[in-house]
This record gives C-alpha cells, sequence and structure tokens, in this order.
C-alpha cells in the first residue's frame, strides 16, 4: 500500500469542482487494486478511475460517486 494524496492547486481545483481526488500510486498497480484499496480504506464508493504516469510516477485520479464528497475525504486526510 502506497498511495500518497497530491495537494497541488489543480488538484484541489478537481476537488471542489469535479469531485475527484488524486493520488500518487505504485506504477504497477492496476485500476482495480486502486479502486479496491481506495474503498476499503476509506469506506467510500468510486465511480471511475483515469490514471497517468508521467516522470515515472503513476498517478491515479478517482472519481467519487455522487452520495461521497470528495471534500469531505480531503479534509479527513488533511488536504484542506
Amino acid at each position: 500500500m502506497n498511495l500518497k494524496p497530491v495537494v497541488t492547486e489543480k488538484a484541489v481545483m478537481m476537488i471542489e469542482s469535479q469531485n475527484v481526488l488524486t493520488f500518487e500510486t505504485e506504477k504497477n498497480k492496476t485500476k482495480q487494486e486502486i479502486k479496491k484499496e481506495i474503498e476499503e480504506m476509506f469506506k467510500i464508493k468510486i465511480e471511475k478511475i483515469r490514471t497517468l504516469i508521467r516522470d515515472n510516477k503513476k498517478y491515479a485520479y478517482v472519481k467519487l460517486k455522487k452520495d461521497f464528497l470528495a471534500i469531505d475525504l480531503a479534509t479527513k486526510l488533511g488536504m484542506m
């Protein structure tokens, strides 16, 4: 388990506008593994995950289902 929340201006804007959290994760993890890990860890439901590999790092853009607010989770994680 190696999830690191990303706190950049863009990431915070995505939390507020699209209900999306951004995590840096291990490069070899699949979307299913990331989804399962986040859902179990934070007791939330995920609508979809997009991933991006840049500079040998993998970023997961996690869109939460409408019943779960990204801003609440971000506050709990100390991102906001």
